[in-house]
């Protein structure tokens, strides 16, 4: 199996890479950013053979190069998660990278008789439809604002009809708010996870102050990665649509407290009165769990991470390249 994932060298891109990588798989990732070398230097020692390509989604040319026979999958990864601001500012650059690039990449792969596209696609496409309930269905009905849920929702539409023009075999996954290791301020996301924040106060010496505690189905990315690497790898897929979450609902809060938990001096907590949070939620509002009720039943697939887990396994991990870098000094 050999798998081509866009926007391989990012925060998901890399999660799923480690996974197939583990499994064995050949790993093709496409990417603008190199891939850093932390993570160069833990895949070399994974039993899957990698490759990294340097290049830039919005070309033709370089999608027709990269996407040839004996493509297996392909992961459509690259996207720009805006914020108002940059949607008022740069509104051409959002569109050009999370849906332009989308018609040649599936024309290519209808040419190389690649086996499965998957399409990653967010909880942002639900939109308003995840506020004020305490789950949401892929029957839900999508009511996104911002342009990063627009443009989501648009490539699964895009996708799923060019899919059935060209033969394609076309799944589109709807993450759930994501994080864990790999995660990296890279410009392409004007916000990072709540827990990446939380950690990055840790690393700092800074205590993490909360607007608010924070509630949300949130994900662990190797969960993520696993859920996808079943996707890719089964025989039939019955539905072109799933969500892929934790099952559980936990508050950033209750997460930050466990990790300060296993760092002594370190405080994750609400803010006082005339003091200003350094976490950002983005939102400003919590929102409903996303059902993984298909993916589990269709294929077995559950999260195995919860609050207390995911802390634990992120904190270890951290502390592992902290260790590296101390002892290559």
């Amino acid at each position: 199996m050999r798998t081509l994932i866009f926007g391989g060298t990012g925060f998901v891109g890399l999660n799923i890479a480690e996974r197939l990588l583990t499994d064995g798989q050949d790993v093709l990732l496409f990417d603008q950013t190199a891939l850093p070398d932390d993570a160069a230097s833990v895949f070399a020692k994974l039993p899957g053979r990698l490759q990294v390509v340097t290049g830039d989604v919005r070309y033709t040319a370089a999608i027709s190069a990269v996407i040839t026979q004996g493509i297996d999958a392909v992961v459509l990864g690259s996207a720009v998660t805006a914020d108002a601001p940059r949607e008022a500012r740069d509104p051409e650059s959002i569109l050009q990278v999370n849906l332009m690039p989308l018609p040649s990449i599936l024309r290519a792969c209808k040419d190389a008789g690649v086996r499965r596209v998957v399409n990653l696609s967010s909880a942002a496409a639900y939109g308003r439809a995840v506020m004020d309930v305490a789950h949401v269905t892929e029957e839900s009905p999508p009511q996104p604002t911002g342009l990063y849920g627009i443009t989501k929702l648009t490539s699964e539409m895009i996708g799923d009809r060019l899919a059935g023009l060209w033969g394609i075999d076309f799944v589109s996954l709807r993450l759930s708010a994501v994080f864990g290791p790999w995660e990296r301020a890279t410009g392409v996301r004007d916000t990072t996870s709540a827990p990446f924040q939380i950690t990055q106060a840790a690393r700092l010496g800074q205590p993490a102050l909360l607007p608010r505690p924070g509630v949300r189905d949130w994900v662990y990315a190797p969960d993520v990665a696993c859920a996808i690497a079943e996707v890719i790898k089964a025989p039939a897929l019955l539905h072109r649509l799933y969500n892929v979450s934790s099952p559980e609902r936990w508050s950033a809060l209750d997460w930050g407290q466990h990790l300060a938990s296993l760092r002594p001096g370190f405080e994750c907590r609400l803010v006082h009165d005339g003091e200003a949070p350094n976490i950002d939620f983005y939102a400003s509002t919590d929102r409903g769990a996303l059902s993984v009720e298909r993916l589990a039943s269709e294929l077995g697939w559950a999260a195995r991470f919860g609050m207390r887990a995911s802390a634990e396994h992120l904190d270890a991990w951290c502390q592992s390249f902290t260790t590296s870098t101390k002892e290559s000094s």
